[in-house]
């Protein structure tokens, strides 16, 4: 029986100051006994599983023309690689999807024309030195009054309006890009250059380009397409297709922006960035974990027992709604692969990072695989080849082959071409 229970906190007090006071001088993480104990950054684990994504484990594979090279291209000669983990979208970009980007593009120059923005102190100026009020950013509303308050830096001129109805000007959404380039920084001829000489900063157009559905088929009535693929509600589970490859890697950036945001804010450590698969990781997360089978779902045929095709392409000769979509289909549609990724043929293209080169097999590494080439506006059109993947809802059946390689140039935009994001997460520790 405790008889002075005051006489006993304090001593229980004392006891721990005691036990505290042997780990000498830790502060903040740090202790200071003499010994290495090392240094944890000061944030903490941040993602986890990202949202619509799987992860593709690393593994090797044979690269290349898993069946006869019917056109004798030979672009795609067969090799082994090996290549790290990663996780990618399971369905391509949806026009949903892509429309946040564009709102929160709308909305951010809506905010900095109305005022609703705050001066960031000790920032290098231009855009970079204000910070958005998203707040009140968020609740903007694009009523005849509110369009006309923002001017003709952000809405149709009166003389490009349609029946004198004011709106927002698809070719002014333009998203500021600041860009480290990596690669140059790295060669060796640049060694001890400062850093402002590898930034690059650039204004880039977002908006889909709607006319493709009309431009990439003459005489073809697609007009239907055009005005309401993008904007309409019922395709916006389906893939964003009328975009550069440029607009595609805009949406990278803005997608690792949002992230880091959301990270910082919370005193989480900022992971890699959004990209576009390379070309050799495009092609074995196609295959699923299957070595030398020609379409992702296996084959080597492109229906399944019961007759019905297994992808959105064009079978025979043009009969384009065989396999239950005339165009494009849901971006989730049809079966995955192993590796729980949709439509990885067929439906629309997918871009890729890499630079596209008939030889490329022949000289690139068979560690991780990447050739790439960041050709500038004033660059012949054979430095802007970049390399495409999957096949369409318009091509014949062989572009549905998880080996088959073509290109399409990086300021080009088309109706059956869209894309998927990846990222590099860090492995994660047990303990």
């Amino acid at each position: 029986m405790i008889r002075n229970p005051l006489k006993f906190i304090a001593l229980g007090a004392l006891f721990l100051g005691l036990v505290a006071c042997s780990k000498k001088g830790k502060v903040k993480g740090v202790i200071d006994d003499g010994q290495l104990h090392g240094v944890a950054p000061a944030v903490k684990v941040s993602a986890n599983k990202p949202r619509g994504m799987v992860y593709i484990p690393p593994g090797t594979f044979h690269m290349g023309q898993s069946d006869e090279d019917m056109n004798y291209n030979f672009s795609a000669r067969n090799r082994q690689v090996s290549i790290p983990g990663f996780w990618m979208d399971a369905t391509e970009m949806t026009n949903n999807q892509y429309r946040q980007f564009v709102y929160w593009v709308r909305d951010s120059l809506a905010a900095k024309e109305l005022g609703y923005f705050k001066s960031s102190p000790g920032a290098s100026g231009g855009d970079s030195s204000i910070a958005i009020d998203w707040v009140r950013a968020r609740t903007i509303q694009y009523n005849a009054s509110n369009l006309e308050k923002l001017g003709n830096k952000l809405i149709l001129a009166p003389d490009n309006r349609l029946n004198g109805r004011a709106d927002i000007d698809p070719n002014k959404l333009k998203y500021r890009m600041e860009t480290f380039l990596l690669g140059e920084a790295a060669k060796r001829e640049n060694s001890g250059m400062a850093r402002k000489n590898f930034v690059v900063v650039s204004n880039e157009p977002i908006y889909p380009d709607t006319l493709v559905w009309m431009r990439d088929f003459s005489y073809s009535y697609n007009d239907p397409q055009t005005k309401q693929y993008f904007a309409h509600p019922t395709y916006g589970n389906y893939p964003v297709v009328g975009l550069t490859w440029k607009q595609a890697n805009a949406f990278t950036h803005w997608r690792t922006h949002i992230q880091t945001s959301f990270l910082e804010k919370r005193n989480m450590a900022v992971e890699t960035d959004f990209r576009l698969p390379s070309e050799a990781e495009w092609e074995y997360a196609a295959r699923g974990g299957r070595t030398g089978s020609p379409y992702p779902w296996g084959g080597p045929y492109i229906r399944n027992k019961k007759g019905c095709l297994l992808a959105n392409f064009k079978p025979g000769r043009g009969n384009y709604a065989e396999d239950g979509g005339f165009y494009t289909v849901r971006a989730d549609a049809y079966f995955p692969n192993d590796y729980g990724l949709y439509n990885m043929a067929g439906n629309v293209a997918e871009w890729t990072s890499s630079y596209f080169d008939e030889g490329a097999y022949n000289f690139m590494s068979d560690m991780s695989p990447d050739v790439r080439y960041d050709a500038k506006d004033n660059d012949p059109p054979l430095m802007k080849r970049k390399v495409v993947r999957g096949g369409s809802w318009k091509d014949v059946g062989f572009y549905l082959q998880t080996s088959a390689r073509t290109f399409e140039y990086q300021d080009s935009a088309k109706s059956y071409i869209g894309f998927r994001c990846v990222i590099d997460l860090a492995p994660r520790s047990k303990k």
